[in-house]
């Protein structure tokens, strides 16, 4: 199983199978990770951290704050696919990296169609 991204008719496949998600928030500009894997063709989250809060940024009411960094694993079931916007208002888009972080890209920073993640096998 590989993890693919979709834009329009275009999709790319990686090699890995966890990756972290990343950006910074177009008004409060406070960081955001997630790490996520591949578990039985779903998306799930391993860990969620955010470097500050603001609106929208609130750290969950269990993190606990390491390094700079509020910490928690979302309650949140394996997901299909993460949709992503592409505006290309934001002045960034998102930064998926595999788990070791040896390869990285940057993806929805221009304004186009959103940005599909998803198992491969789960893609129509």
């Amino acid at each position: 199983m590989s993890l693919c991204l979709a834009a329009g008719s275009k999709v790319t496949a990686f090699a890995f199978t966890a990756f972290t998600l990343s950006w910074t928030h177009s008004v409060e500009r406070v960081r955001w990770e997630e790490d996520w894997y591949l578990q039985a063709n779903r998306l799930a989250i391993t860990e969620a951290r955010v470097q500050g809060s603001g609106a929208g940024m609130e750290p969950a009411s269990d993190a606990t704050l390491m390094n700079g960094w509020w910490r928690w694993t979302p309650d949140l079931p394996p997901q299909r696919s993460l949709v992503l916007a592409a505006s290309g208002a934001t002045g960034g888009g998102w930064k998926i990296c595999s788990q070791d972080k040896t390869a990285c890209r940057e993806i929805g920073k221009q304004s186009a169609d959103p940005v599909t993640i998803a198992p491969c096998d789960a893609l129509p």
